[in-house]
């Protein structure tokens, strides 16, 4: 594991308000996501807030390079983002793995040579399966 922590390796970071306003929802639905590991989030700064890494929201019109799951998004859809949709099953695997949500947002933004660039940067263009796998082996 690296010792880098999350605010070291995230360049922008989005209060759970602010989460609430980009997807077009009320926060107690950001924070079911959150819960449900849709969406990972850190306690961070002076008081502690819980912060979501924004990378993890995508324009609503671009709402997944892939496919969207079943029901899932369909509330979002009235917000200017949406939430990557590959992004829920990346974070089950790296729970999988005994990962912590602050542990799994260090991975994903670290950079990896084998992918190139970092796990959360290939998610977003499309290529879960190579960053899964790349998840999968860490067990």
């Amino acid at each position: 594991m690296t010792a880098q922590t999350p605010d070291d390796l995230v360049d922008s970071w989005l209060t759970v308000p602010d989460v609430a306003e980009e997807l077009g929802v009320d926060a107690g639905k950001v924070r079911r996501l959150l819960k449900e590991r849709r969406l990972a989030g850190v306690r961070r700064g002076e008081p502690p807030v819980l912060s979501v890494p924004a990378a993890f929201l995508v324009p609503a019109d671009a709402r997944n390079p892939a496919t969207v799951p079943d029901g899932y998004g369909e509330q979002e859809a009235a917000g200017t983002s949406a939430v990557l949709a590959s992004l829920q099953g990346t974070l089950s695997v790296l729970g999988d793995v005994g990962m912590s949500d602050a542990e799994a947002i260090a991975w994903l933004f670290t950079p990896d040579e084998t992918l190139p660039g970092r796990p959360v940067d290939a998610l977003r263009a499309g290529h879960k399966t190579e960053v899964r796998r790349r998840a999968q082996a860490l067990l």
